[in-house]
């Protein structure tokens, strides 16, 4: 477990740079979904313009560059027809041809040699990893429970379904074998692609319908591009599994007496931070779970007193770099809090990997990074 002090951020300071930030991500985005309007030829044509440019007049190269390419494409294409992921092909095809351009830049025979390793790391990220859904288990004591009534609890986030695939069968075989005392969700439900279509609700209410556990399933809101309230509203309706929107809620087993606290996320902490406080009983004696999309509240719960917080957002960077980690994180804190478990004072973090890929622009793959369900033990320790 990494032990860490977060220097304090204060983002309500910062509000003329982190909201044109935000904007400017926004934006961003947008542009990366452009290339799954062009049409065909025009991006046929436009891969071999790229790849005649990396070979610099080596026309025999340039053509091998070109089938590695359309090779990459064929490859993203054949995803959604195989019932692996959704995405459009042409945005994660120019997002590999980019590197593959770059490579075809070295000298020969070093750079077909390279381009050959990567058409094999594309084909395990796309196709293989993703769906290499894992078990993290986790241990936690706190002298604010009673030793010797232990807590089985489930963590899940990120599920961004868009159909129900082999990810989600395997998903919901792994917490049945399982059989946790109390399943938690920490946002995410929907794919960023799939947020209006019908058939992707039915597909998360298959999933959430099969995720039952005799304390409780419960639920909280991700980020607003994949769980728009009116999406997880319908989703939610009927289910056994409590939808959490700024609400605290007690859970009692064997004695031990747990608050379980669901919060909205906006990606504001200094917003998120009041209503936070307003949740919090006076005096604080039970051990409470705050259930919040991103790590990025951190920092705050751990200065109110909250004993465990679960979150997701980051996907551990969903394509990690050996000795480096995450490439990107889309946390207001970097990679302060990438992946995996941290002690902020007394505060137990969990940054979950997630299960499902972000979808919109995103590349629709995973490498070094595979998906996580993280079951905990949970139990009192000596005062």
């Amino acid at each position: 477990m990494s032990k860490m002090r977060v220097p304090r951020r204060e983002f309500s300071r910062h509000w003329a740079f982190t909201e044109p930030a935000r904007r400017m991500a926004l934006a961003a985005r947008q542009a990366a979904e452009l290339p799954a309007r062009i049409p065909a030829p025009l991006f046929a044509l436009l891969l071999a313009l790229l790849a005649t440019a990396a070979a610099r007049g080596r026309w025999g190269w340039a053509a091998g560059l070109w089938l590695f390419m359309l090779w990459d494409w064929a490859m993203l294409a054949m995803l959604p027809r195989r019932g692996v992921s959704y995405g459009p092909p042409q945005p994660g095809t120019l997002l590999l041809a980019l590197p593959r351009a770059l490579c075809g830049l070295l000298p020969l025979p070093f750079a077909p040699a390279l381009e050959a390793v990567g058409t094999a790391v594309a084909f395990y990220a796309l196709w293989i990893e993703p769906h290499r859904i894992g078990i993290t288990r986790q241990t936690l004591r706190s002298t604010r429970l009673r030793p010797g009534a232990p807590i089985k609890v489930l963590h899940l986030s990120d599920l961004h379904v868009e159909r129900i695939t082999d990810r989600e069968r395997r998903l919901v075989e792994l917490v049945a074998a399982e059989r946790p005392d109390l399943i938690v969700f920490s946002g995410d439900l929907l794919n960023y692609s799939y947020v209006d279509d019908r058939e992707a609700w039915s597909a998360c209410r298959w999933v959430l319908e099969r995720l039952p556990a005799p304390l409780g399933t419960f639920v909280v809101s991700g980020s607003l591009p994949a769980d728009r309230d009116d999406a997880v509203a319908h989703i939610m309706e009927g289910l056994a599994a409590r939808w959490l929107r700024d609400e605290r809620v007690t859970v009692e087993h064997r004695g031990q007496v747990i608050d379980v606290i669901g919060l909205r996320c906006t990606h504001r902490p200094f917003l998120e931070r009041p209503r936070l406080e307003a949740l919090l009983p006076t005096p604080r004696q039970r051990f409470t779970l705050l259930l919040y999309h991103t790590p990025d509240l951190a920092p705050d719960a751990a200065e109110l007193g909250i004993d465990w917080m679960l979150s997701g957002h980051t996907h551990g960077g969903q394509v990690r770099v050996p000795l480096f980690g995450a490439l990107f994180t889309s946390s207001l804190y970097g990679k302060a809090f990438e992946m995996g478990r941290y002690a902020l004072g007394g505060l137990t973090l969990y940054v979950s990997r997630g299960i499902g890929l972000e979808g919109s622009a995103a590349p629709r793959a995973r490498f070094l990074c595979p998906p996580e369900v993280i079951v905990w033990e949970i139990d009192g320790a000596p005062a």
